[in-house]
């Protein structure tokens, strides 16, 4: 269940304890202004956190503890820029700038400050997103919140008075040298690296940036060398029309992909707008309001999203695999098999979900080989990652369909020790138990789907019909009636058996009324036409 709320009415350290005492497991986003935060958690303990549009202070940090030489940043860093995917710590692992108990070590440190920042934040909102995982190329560390508490409360004390003397990060220093070399004051090393920084140039964004400190300790020396008054507000930092116009593109886009990321569509998709207000043709952010769209159940504005999206030159074969999964959606399953001959076209043959939407489609034409064969070119695209839970159901189901029973079990269970909350994975755990003869443990998969997702209709109707196929028909019948309250139009199949139960319990008018229910659906169903003419026959 999320969860949403004003960081006026409950403080970010509150929240913290809510969820570790819960024990929770998924993404905290908290938003102020411009600014964006997340912290996941992992069972009640924070695991990662960062802060969109601040500088990735790893190397700094690295290098003024003397972990490494500035010479070993300044490599990993120009190997980063042919690398972008690559993180700068695993590029200094694997350069041999360090040991990797030491990277993590200091990620666990930069975390810790990205937190103690975010405490900081007394205004804005929070949104919290059960289940949310952080991109898996992120370094994970297992902090308890409680330990960060006490730290945190002191910081916040001390930056309400920071901010008395520094209220924006867009103010400029100058320092007042004479009055420096007058006094026999001994600075702290914080300040001592900042007196070298503070040329009546530099406004506290751009001292953050070149010192290598984090925020809070800026902050708490500026305030100490501004109140012995060795440094004076001069003015504020004003940028050019162009860099104001990249550095605005820059901020929204990553905003937007953080909002996305933790679901906060709407959020997002004001970002991505923004985005294109400032540059039309952008063409990542016209690829994420599709996305956005999508995941919003908007599939025909998606549609003429991405439609709009794969005119641009140059674009990816994403775009066309986005463009196929929101065509599948609207039924123009023709179209959606030529959007993705187009992705593989561009490039995209060695995209295992482009593979595996191939997989589906021929699934959907019912040509089980072909589905088998595309599903199988996906799996080791994917290489030590595991596929996506929708891989593990399309291949079993077309294991199962060329009738190699023991191989859809095997693909089943290996899906569900991958994904164990996957409703639709217990489902089709059931399906193939029962077709191999194991009522009773399709009825327990069956059960611990619904345990995981009880308002999946598909989920109750199956379980039903276990029922039904035992003998079960009261069960079932509480089984069917939760599946046609869900979705009404679920099948005509169950509308029959329902006929029958009625039948069974001698209820006439409920069997007729199912009977007629079903023939609606199904207008050529004989076997319902049959029992309606033998109960009006009885009258």
């Amino acid at each position: 269940m999320a969860i949403r709320g004003s960081l006026r009415e409950a403080s970010l350290p509150d929240v913290l304890q809510l969820l570790a005492l819960g024990s929770k497991t998924g993404c905290l986003s908290v938003a102020h202004r411009n600014n964006f935060g997340y912290i996941y958690f992992d069972k009640g303990r924070i695991s990662y956190a960062s802060i969109v549009n601040r500088r990735d202070r790893l190397g700094d940090l690295l290098v003024k503890n003397g972990v490494i030489t500035q010479a070993q940043l300044d490599t990993a860093i120009e190997a980063q820029r042919l690398h972008r995917d690559v993180r700068l710590g695993e590029l200094l692992v694997a350069q041999g700038a360090l040991t990797r108990d030491a990277l993590t070590a200091h990620i666990r440190i930069q975390i810790e400050e990205a937190v103690y920042f975010l405490f900081t934040w007394t205004e804005g909102t929070f949104n919290f997103e059960p289940d949310a995982a952080p991109d898996s190329q992120d370094i994970m560390v297992s902090v308890n919140p409680e330990s960060l508490l006490l730290e945190g409360a002191r910081r916040v004390d001390e930056w309400s008075l920071i901010e008395k003397k520094i209220p924006s990060f867009d103010i400029i220093f100058e320092l007042d040298l004479p009055k420096l070399n007058d006094t026999e004051a001994q600075l702290e090393a914080h300040q001592r690296r900042l007196i070298e920084l503070i040329d009546g140039r530099r406004d506290v964004t751009q001292l953050i940036e070149d010192s290598g400190l984090v925020e809070f300790e800026v902050g708490k020396a500026l305030y100490g060398l501004a109140s012995a008054g060795f440094v004076h507000k001069i003015g504020k930092s004003r940028a050019t029309e162009s860099t104001i116009s990249d550095s605005k593109v820059e901020e929204h886009r990553n905003l937007g992909v953080a909002f996305y990321k933790t679901g906060m569509l709407e959020e997002g998709l004001r970002e991505f707008r923004r985005v294109r207000d400032l540059r039309p043709n952008d063409q990542a952010a016209r690829f994420y309001e599709g996305l956005i769209q999508m995941r919003q159940g908007g599939f025909e504005e998606a549609a003429r999203t991405f439609a709009e999206a794969a005119l641009q030159p140059g674009v990816r074969p994403a775009v066309h695999y986005n463009l196929a999964l929101a065509l599948e959606q609207l039924g123009r399953f023709a179209d959606a098999g030529a959007a993705l001959e187009e992705a593989l076209r561009r490039g995209g043959g060695k995209d295992p979900r482009v593979h595996t939407s191939l997989g589906v489609m021929a699934m959907r034409n019912g040509e089980a080989e072909t589905a088998d064969a595309a599903l199988a070119a996906a799996r080791p695209l994917y290489g030590t990652r595991q596929p996506a839970a929708p891989w593990f159901h399309y291949a079993a189901l077309a294991a199962a369909m060329l009738g190699d029973i023991p191989r859809a079990l095997a693909v089943v269970e290996e899906g569900l020790a991958a994904h164990p909350r996957s409703s639709a994975l217990h489902n089709t755990h059931a399906v193939i138990l029962e077709r191999k003869g194991s009522v009773e443990a399709a009825l327990t998969a069956l059960e611990t789907g619904l345990a995981e997702d009880g308002a999946m209709p598909q989920l109750h109707k199956n379980f039903g019909d276990c029922l039904y196929r035992a003998g079960r028909y009261d069960e079932a019948l509480d089984a069917y009636r939760r599946a046609t309250a869900l979705a009404p139009e679920l099948g005509d199949d169950v509308y029959l058996r329902l006929g029958n139960i009625h039948f069974r319990r001698q209820e006439r008018d409920d069997a007729i009324r199912c009977w007629e229910r079903a023939l609606q659906l199904d207008p050529d169903n004989a076997i319902v036409r049959t029992n309606l003419t033998a109960i009006r026959a009885t009258a």
